[in-house]
């Protein structure tokens, strides 16, 4: 089907006011919880829509957008399926072993929801969904035979692992804060369904940015529209973003990122089945299994900020926050992140007042699987900067200096050398 419009995009974003203020670093949040831990090569599955496109009466790229930002869905259970091919080499089971480390570290447990839910950075992954209003929620995911799951039930916040038999346990003292509104929304920032994906996007909507209704689709048995987000600058690696929405409800049923590059997608995350019918109470009922070990999260609390212990937020606030507060006072304090550039070409920019990141034997790190992990992500330049590694995804690219200066962003390698020229 034709596009309803040719470029609907230059101020679209104003439609909901939400929008307003934090595009500059949002437009890092979903590459960022999607690279932050990623160290595998993974497969695709195809796209989640149904065959023929619905018939639907027309909308406007705004239009389409201020029915997502007043989507109600309160009550909805459904599966979703989401991967990621972020085109890392195979690592021979190293990646695996970086991903359960850190699952595993943070607090001693492995069903602590902050970092079990970061596996999703990597693979093909069937996730069970089911909320009712901001006070009830539910996130499984499935592993085969093996099943983990987080459940926020009005203060109470349980994560589960049924392969380890362990349980993790915290009280959230503010409605809505894990298991977020009624889409099932993973804690914190980490994104699980089409409409975290969506959200983010959509607050790097500015005029650097083209927003057009691109047809209708199937999606979940549902009649929806296509939402195409596109940079208009050169020199990204984001190529377009496509979120298909729900005619009828406003909700995003379906994410798809592809790399400016081609190819198979970056991201790709959909319902295969939706039903907003409200779900059972029984739910979201949970009880530690007989023998489980429990770990309470509330006394992993660091006694000065009150955030547990070695937990962290991704995105660019997170980082420059927990980097000011390690840094305070000291007199050599190395600068905290800064973003260069404008639109999909910031770089954010990080002085580490250390060394770059060794490679190769004189550098070694001391264990070979990481070196070895670090070479084949590496590709040494130079410039009037003097010299570095530029570590590649298809998605986000980083630039280590060799004086400790680290550039990254979702732009290209030459995007990197420049802003590092640049800032000599």
């Amino acid at each position: 089907m034709a596009p309803y419009e040719t470029d609907d995009s230059a101020r679209a974003a104003e439609a909901d006011d939400r929008l307003a203020g934090r595009r500059k670093a949002a437009r890092y949040v979903v590459p960022v919880a999607v690279v932050g831990v990623a160290a595998a090569t993974i497969g695709l599955v195809p796209a989640l829509a149904d065959s023929g496109d619905p018939d639907l009466p027309k909308i406007s790229a705004q239009q389409l957008i201020q029915k997502i930002a007043e989507s109600d869905v309160q009550q909805l259970s459904g599966t979703v399926k989401i991967s990621t091919d972020l085109g890392l080499p195979d690592l021979g089971g190293l990646e695996s072993g970086l991903l359960s480390g850190a699952a595993e570290g943070h607090g001693g447990s492995s069903a602590d929801p902050q970092s079990k839910l970061l596996e999703l950075a990597s693979g093909t992954h069937t996730l069970r969904v089911a909320a009712d209003g901001p006070d009830r929620g539910k996130v499984s995911l499935l592993d085969n035979a093996a099943e983990y799951s987080v459940i926020h039930n009005g203060k109470d916040v349980w994560g589960y692992d049924s392969k380890s038999n362990e349980v993790f346990h915290s009280t959230s003292p503010e409605s809505g804060h894990a298991g977020e509104g009624a889409e099932g929304k993973a804690p914190r920032d980490v994104p699980a369904t089409p409409k975290d994906f969506a959200d983010e996007a959509l607050k790097s909507v500015d005029d650097t940015t083209s927003v057009t209704v691109d047809g209708t689709a199937h999606v979940a048995g549902r009649d929806a529209y296509k939402l195409v987000i596109k940079p208009r600058q050169s020199g990204t690696t984001v190529g377009a973003i496509s979120i298909a929405v729900d005619a009828k409800t406003g909700l995003p049923l379906k994410f798809t990122l592809t790399p400016a590059s081609g190819g198979a997608a970056v991201v790709d995350a959909g319902f295969t089945q939706v039903d907003f019918s409200r779900p059972a109470a029984s739910t979201f009922a949970f009880t530690p299994p007989k023998g489980a070990k429990v770990t309470e999260g509330d006394d992993l609390k660091d006694a000065k900020g009150g955030e547990p212990k070695d937990t962290k937020d991704d995105g660019p606030k997170r980082l420059e926050k927990e980097w000011r507060k390690g840094h305070e006072g000291t007199a050599d304090a190395p600068g905290g992140p800064k973003t260069i550039g404008e639109g999909w070409n910031s770089i954010i920019v990080l002085e580490t007042g250390g060394k770059g990141v060794p490679t190769g034997a004189s550098g070694s790190t001391g264990n070979s699987d990481v070196d070895g992990f670090l070479n084949s992500l590496g590709d040494h330049v130079t410039g009037k900067f003097g010299s570095g590694t530029v570590f590649s995804t298809r998605l986000v690219n980083a630039l280590i200096t060799d004086d400790g200066k680290v550039y990254a962003g979702a732009v290209t390698k030459a995007a990197l050398v420049k802003a590092a020229n640049a800032a000599q």
